[in-house]
C-alpha cells in the first residue's frame, strides 16, 4: 500500500464544551485496508452519553443559541473556515480510516460536502420563513377579528447518529442544518470511524464561539451506547442514517417520548435503461456498485435491461467488471477499495454465495476473499446476470461491489420490477428521450431520481426514500424545516 503523510488524530470526545477521555477507557480505530492500528479513541460509557444530552438539553434551554440567528450563522462559517484548514488532514483522514479511494474524497465523501453542507443551511438562516403571516380574519369560534401568524422554531436537542461508510458527510449535513435550525446537538460516531468526528469536535472547540453543549461529540465502541439518545426524554429528536432494521429499532424504542424523527435509510436502487438509450453511455452507471466498494445507500446495484437488448447490455458490463479491480485508496486511479470490516466483507460473501445457490448466473467475480491481499477486508466486484427479481440478491441491501442484470419486457414490466422492493431511496432512468425518461420518473416509487447519468445531489437538494428507506429528507429548506417546530400563533387585530 501506498504511504500517505500521517494525520494528527483527535482521540478525545466534546463534551459540554471540553475533549475529554473516555469512562470506559478506549478502543482501537483500524485502517480497513491494512489492518494497521491508526490510534486510539475515546471509549464513552452510557453515563458518558447522559452528561452530552444533559449538556446539550442545557445549551438550548439556558442560552440565547436557539434565537439568536446571526451568532449560529457566524459560527457555522467559522466552523467551515476551520474545516478548510485542515481538509487535507481530513482527506488523509478518511482515506486510512474509512478505506475510501482517494478519487471518491474529491467528491462525495469530502469535498462536495464541504463546499456547502454548512454554508446553505447558514444562508438559510437568513432566508427561511420563520413566521408566516395568515393575514387578519373574523374567527368564527370567537367572533373577533384575528391576527394569525405561523412560527417556526427549533425542535431542541437532536441525536445526530452517524454512519461508516460517509461518515463526513452525513455528519456535516446534520449539523449544518440542525445546527442553523436552533438545535444543540449530540453527535453519534460510528465505532468503525471515530476521528473524523472528533477531529470536528477539537475544531468546534478550538475554533468557533459555539457555547458549551451546543454540539457534543460522542464515540463509543458499544453500539447500545447510542441507543441512550432513543430512550432519553430530554432528546427531541433522532436524526439518523444507516440500515433500516437500526432505524426500525430507534421508530420503536423513540415512541415512548414521542420522538421526532429523521431516518435516512438502506435501499436497492433500480437503473432502468430503456431501449432507445445509447448503452455505450447508459451501461457506464454499472460501475456506481464499485465506488467506494459498493458501500453507499443509493447506488444503483439492480439494472434493467430490455430483453431486445439485454446481450447487448451484458457484454458492455462484463467488460466494465473484468478491468476494474479493488485496489490501493491511496492511489488516485483506484475507484474500488476495501470494505470496511471483516464482518462486512464476510457478510457480502455471504451474498455472493447465496446468489449463485439460488440460480444466479455469477459472470464476473468470486464468493472468496481476492488471494492478492495479505492483509485488509477486500472483496471482488461482482456481476450477476440471469437474476429473477425476487433472488435474495436482488431484494436485500448487501452493500458492497455487486451489481445484479435483471431482463424486462416492455417499459411497464420494468417500472413494475423497479417497484418491486421494500426499498425506494433511489432510481435511475437511460433513455434518448427527456420526455420518455420523465414520465418513467413519475413512476418510481422512490425519493431520488436521475435521469440519463445525472445525480441532484447538493445541500439545496433534498435526499431521503419512500418506503422502507425511511423518513424525512436530508438537505434542502425541506430537510431545513424537519428540524423546526411549528407553532400557531393569533391575538387581536390591531
Amino acid at each position: 500500500m501506498t504511504e500517505a503523510v500521517a494525520a494528527p488524530y483527535e482521540s478525545r470526545m466534546l463534551i459540554d464544551g471540553k475533549l475529554v477521555d473516555g469512562e470506559a477507557g478506549a478502543f482501537t480505530n483500524i485502517n480497513p485496508a491494512t489492518e494497521e492500528v491508526l490510534g486510539e479513541v475515546a471509549d464513552a460509557s452510557r453515563a458518558d452519553m447522559r452528561r452530552a444530552i444533559d449538556a446539550a438539553r442545557r445549551c438550548f434551554d439556558e442560552t440565547d443559541w436557539a434565537t439568536d440567528h446571526q451568532f449560529r450563522k457566524r459560527c457555522l462559517l467559522q466552523l467551515h473556515d476551520a474545516i478548510a484548514g485542515e481538509l487535507e488532514e481530513l482527506r488523509e483522514e478518511l482515506i486510512r480510516e474509512v478505506g475510501a479511494p482517494r478519487a471518491v474524497t474529491h467528491g462525495p465523501q469530502l469535498d462536495a460536502p464541504f463546499a456547502d453542507g454548512l454554508r446553505y443551511p447558514a444562508g438559510l438562516i437568513d432566508t427561511f420563513g420563520w413566521e408566516t403571516d395568515l393575514g387578519d380574519t373574523v374567527v368564527s369560534v370567537t367572533g373577533v377579528n384575528t391576527t394569525r401568524k405561523v412560527w417556526h422554531e427549533p425542535v431542541g436537542v437532536v441525536g445526530a447518529i452517524v454512519p461508516w461508510n460517509f461518515p463526513f458527510e452525513v455528519s456535516i449535513n446534520k449539523l449544518g442544518q440542525a445546527l442553523a435550525a436552533g438545535n444543540t446537538v449530540v453527535l453519534k460516531a460510528a465505532p468503525d470511524t471515530p476521528f473524523n468526528a472528533t477531529r470536528l469536535g477539537r475544531l468546534i472547540a478550538e475554533h468557533t464561539d459555539m457555547p458549551a453543549g451546543a454540539v457534543n461529540v460522542v464515540t463509543a465502541s458499544d453500539h447500545l451506547v447510542g441507543e441512550e439518545l432513543t430512550l432519553s426524554p430530554k432528546v427531541d429528536m433522532i436524526s439518523f442514517t444507516g440500515s433500516t432494521a437500526v432505524g426500525k429499532r430507534i421508530m420503536e424504542k423513540g415512541a415512548a417520548t414521542m420522538k421526532r424523527l429523521f431516518l435516512e435509510l438502506g435501499g436497492k436502487s433500480a437503473t432502468i435503461v430503456l431501449d432507445d438509450a445509447d448503452f455505450n453511455t447508459a451501461c457506464l452507471i454499472g460501475i456506481g456498485p464499485l465506488l467506494h466498494a459498493g458501500q453507499g445507500c443509493a447506488a444503483p446495484t439492480r439494472i434493467l435491461l430490455p430483453r431486445s437488448r439485454y446481450d447487448e447490455g451484458v457484454a458492455i458490463l462484463q467488460g466494465i467488471y473484468q478491468n476494474i479491480a479493488p485496489g490501493d485508496p491511496q492511489d488516485p486511479g483506484t475507484l474500488c477499495g476495501p470494505v470496511i470490516s471483516a464482518k462486512q466483507r464476510d457478510r457480502i460473501l455471504g451474498y455472493i454465495r447465496k446468489g449463485v445457490d439460488e440460480g444466479a448466473t455469477m459472470l464476473v467475480g468470486s464468493a472468496a476473499a481476492p488471494a492478492e491481499f495479505d492483509k485488509g477486508f477486500w472483496v471482488s466486484p461482482t456481476l450477476f446476470t440471469e437474476v429473477d427479481n425476487s433472488m435474495t440478491i436482488a431484494q436485500e441491501e448487501i452493500f458492497g461491489p455487486v451489481l445484479t442484470v435483471i431482463g424486462y419486457d416492455d417499459e411497464d414490466d420494468a417500472v413494475r420490477i423497479a417497484n418491486d422492493s421494500p426499498y425506494g431511496l433511489a432510481g435511475n432512468v437511460m433513455s434518448g428521450s427527456l420526455e420518455r425518461s420523465l414520465a418513467v420518473a413519475r413512476r418510481l416509487r422512490a425519493g431520488f431520481i436521475g435521469l440519463n447519468g445525472t445525480a441532484g445531489y447538493g445541500a439545496d437538494t433534498p435526499f431521503g426514500g419512500y418506503k422502507d428507506s425511511g423518513v424525512g429528507r436530508q438537505n434542502g429548506a425541506i430537510g431545513f424545516a424537519q428540524y423546526t417546530e411549528v407553532k400557531s400563533v393569533a391575538y387581536p387585530a390591531q
